[in-house]
Formats: structure tokens, sequence, C-alpha cells
């Protein structure tokens, strides 16, 4: 694969690259490097999967991938987490995403797992966010951290310490990549980066940004609210019967998390292996349709040629078999599941 072909396909179906220029440049190195974070705390779902989806890009395109299980991070953030749970949860956290690589036919041997605590408190590490800290205002910090961080009473002043260290992540004291890729949510934490990591000496990471994907009740999806997302513990019946009582207005885009989730993370899976969706449905109402691509069928559903009830209920069956392996390899690990959640397990 050129930089040309790499640089498109880890640039396809995301919401902002920053820069273009730098990624093409960075597609023209030996060995070029990335990486995502994930901080261990509630149960994953359909969005880690559809982020975790896009790792098979990055490695198809030649990149070396690191996956940053944020163990520090998610102490930093404990609304979200107890302390005495991070350690279960940090475990947990590596074994849903092996299963979800595995689903996405990426060979788990092909990333780099780092778990943030096996680095985060080396004396470089902890003086690099400090004068990192000295290059940013109080306010900017906050800023930065506000659509990631739970504070439901106030920030805690270790949201402040939470954004130093997610850029630090980047530099040479850290992970030392050349690309941050995250969803749009973490947009103001690695613009932050930008600016001041090279004022104390490191390189400005270049960004990839997932987009924010809608949730099954149409709006913003949200973690918290079981009909709006799908988590991978879902049983096949219930992950189907979600699907087809979503939002999904016949003929509309904006907001309809059941065609987002066919575009980010059902076809490619499906192109991965040189398969099609099939919607099946009656002769009367025309007969089964074959889909390659999901330009193909957005356009048939834009056009009223395919009805929101066919689409549901292929994409809820598709869905449903891309986490076969997920469920499997979790349900194997009971007593682990237990000791991370034990207040939903």
């Amino acid at each position: 694969m050129n930089p040309e072909e790499s640089t498109e396909l880890v640039s396809r179906n995301m919401a902002e690259v920053i820069t273009e220029e730098e990624l093409s440049e960075i597609c023209e190195l030996e060995d070029p490097t990335a990486y995502i974070g994930y901080a261990p705390t509630g149960t994953m779902h359909i969005g880690h999967f559809t982020t975790i989806r896009k790792i098979a890009d990055f490695v198809d395109a030649g990149f070396t991938f690191k996956i940053l299980i944020a163990d520090v991070h998610a102490e930093l953030d404990i609304e979200k987490s107890p302390r005495e749970l991070i350690d279960a949860r940090t475990e947990y956290y590596q074994e849903a995403i092996k299963g979800m690589l595995e689903a996405c036919y990426i060979d788990s041997e092909a990333v780099e797992f780092v778990k943030g605590s096996s680095f985060q408190h080396s004396p470089d590490y902890q003086k690099g966010y400090m004068k990192l800290m000295e290059n940013m205002t109080v306010n900017r910090a906050e800023r930065s951290v506000n659509e990631v961080v739970r504070h439901s009473e106030g920030m805690k002043a270790s949201a402040l310490l939470y954004s130093a260290m997610q850029i630090m992540d980047c530099a040479k004291q850290g992970l030392d990549v050349d690309v941050a890729y995250a969803g749009l949510d973490q947009r103001r934490i690695y613009m932050l980066g930008r600016e001041t990591l090279p004022k104390i000496g490191g390189e400005a990471p270049s960004c990839v940004f997932a987009p924010l994907l809608s949730g099954l009740t149409g709006g913003k999806m949200s973690a918290s609210d079981e009909s709006s997302k799908i988590s991978i513990h879902d049983e096949p019946e219930i992950v189907v019967e979600k699907v087809e009582s979503a939002y999904c207005p016949q003929g509309e885009l904006e907001d309809n998390g059941v065609l987002e989730y066919a575009q980010h993370l059902v076809f490619p899976i499906l192109e991965k292996n040189g398969d099609s969706l099939i919607i099946e449905r009656p002769e009367k109402y025309g007969g089964n349709i074959k889909y390659t691509s999901y330009e193909e069928l957005e356009e048939d559903f834009l056009e009223k040629e395919l009805h929101p009830q066919d689409l549901k209920k292929a994409v809820g069956k598709a869905i449903s078999k891309v986490l076969e392996p997920v469920k499997a390899r979790l349900e194997d690990r009971e007593k682990l599941m237990k000791k991370a959640y034990p207040e939903e397990f």
C-alpha cells in the first residue's frame, strides 16, 4: 500500500483529521505509530466497538498501533469507577478489546497493549506534565476536559491533571506516537496538546478524530441510557429488539444511529471478510437485496427504496453476529466480570 492509499484508509469515515498534510507525511514514514486510550470505567458498548474497528485501518495502513488502558486516568475520573475496582476493570477492558479485535479480523498480537500505570509514574513523565501545566491556564485545562470527565457537583482538581497526562501520553516520555486517534469529544484536549507540547521541547501530535455516533433513540448516544446504546453484553434478541425499535425515519440521515452503525461497524467488517449485507423481505415487497457497500445502502434509503424496518432488521442481525466472539470471550471470564462490576454481574 502506497502512502496515498494509507492516508485515505486512515482518514475514511472520520470526523476530522488534523492535519491532512501532516498525516500524509506520517504515512510516508518507515514505521508510523498511533494510539488510542480507554479509561477502564463502565462496561464497554458499541461506541467503543466502532472506534476499535477503525484500528484495522491503521494496521492495514502500516501503522504500529498502541492501545492504552488508562488505569491512572480512571482513578482521576473517580465518579465513574471506584478505585478498588480499577485493576479488575483494567483486565476486563483488555479482554473485551481483544474480543472486539478478533471480531474485526485483527490479530491482537498486531497491536501493543500498554497499561498507563506502567509508565505514568516515572520521574521523566511526571516532570513532563508538570512543565505542560506551567504552560496552560486553569480555565483552558478545565474546558479541554469538560466533555470527558464526569463532575456532577463541580469539577475536581484531578480533572486538570487528567488533560495534562493525556497530552503527555503522546510525548517521548509517554507512548511516543505520531498520531493520536480518539473520539471527537477528546478534541479540545489534543488541541491544547498541539499548543503546549512544542513549548516544552516536544512535537505536536497529529490527530484523527472519530465522529460521536448517534444513539438508538436519536441524538447523542448516552452510556447511561440503556435504550440509547447497545452493550457488548446484550443478548442477540436484545440487540435485535433495540435496533428494530430505534429512531430511523424514512429517508432521513441526521441522528440516524442505525445508518451510522452500518457505516462505521457493520460494512467495514463485512468488507474485510468479503461479505455483503442481505436485506431480507417478501417477494411482494421486492424480494431480498444484497448490498456490497454502505454507499449503495445509504443511497437507496435516502431515495426511500429501502424501508426503515427492513434496514433495522438486517442491521440488528449483523450487529448481533459481530458481537458473538466478544460475548463468547467474556462469558468464559465470569469471575473477572463479577470482580470488575459486582453490582451488574
